[in-house]
């Protein structure tokens, strides 16, 4: 796992041992940042579920001004630092360990971000409350994206295989928002697309 592009390139990033993370694919990373290329520069960056904290390091390497590093893990944010000194990124980041709603309940009305990635473990209900808590707090800044990583929903995928092409709407509304359309409401799709089981979906405040 390494930085792409941009100030870090070429770094080797450090990872939690086991499965106490999963990590974005390379592949998939590189498609989630094709998407963002153009909305780097300057902008304040929340890496949510960090992890060994790759998405947000990336960012900064490509010209982010900031990021904030929250994982509920202490193993995460001490790995997060380790990568932060590693990619000479340190100085323009803030890692604490955080249940997500916990800080996200916290930072209300107090910080608001240009860029929030969300790749929080699968099948859970942490992406839908983790939205939910960002409208309700007012936390993406105005033009800001929120960069969400999920599973395509298992028991749809054979369905799916046979079933003619549904629309990008459907779809985010199951993989995404399950199934919640008052919440998706308080949301525009700027772009969603499947890389193999993963979906990728950058939204939009209303």
């Amino acid at each position: 796992m390494r930085i792409i592009t941009g100030s870090a390139r070429g770094i080797n990033l450090e990872t939690l041992e086991g499965e106490a993370t999963r990590p974005t694919a390379d592949r998939v990373k590189e498609a989630m940042f094709s998407m963002l290329q153009f909305d780097m520069e300057g902008r304040r960056v929340l890496d949510l579920f960090a992890g060994s904290g790759q998405l947000g390091l990336e960012a900064l390497s490509r010209g982010a001004s900031s990021a904030v590093f929250v994982d509920n893990s202490r193993d995460a944010v001490n790995i997060v630092l380790k990568n932060a000194a590693k990619t000479k990124l340190k100085d323009r980041c803030r890692a604490a360990v955080y249940d997500y709603e916990t800080y996200l309940e916290g930072a209300a009305g107090k910080e608001d971000f240009h860029i929030i990635f969300l790749d929080p473990p699968y099948n859970t209900d942490a992406m839908v409350n983790a939205l939910r808590l960002i409208s309700e707090g007012s936390l993406l800044a105005e033009g800001g994206i929120i960069a969400c990583e999920t599973d395509t929903i298992p028991e749809e995928r054979q369905k799916r295989k046979k079933a003619p092409r549904e629309d990008d709407e459907t779809a985010v509304l199951r993989d995404v928002f399950c199934g919640d359309e008052a919440l998706m409401s308080e949301f525009v799709i700027r772009k969603t697309a499947r890389y193999g089981r993963t979906r990728l979906t950058l939204l939009e405040g209303v």
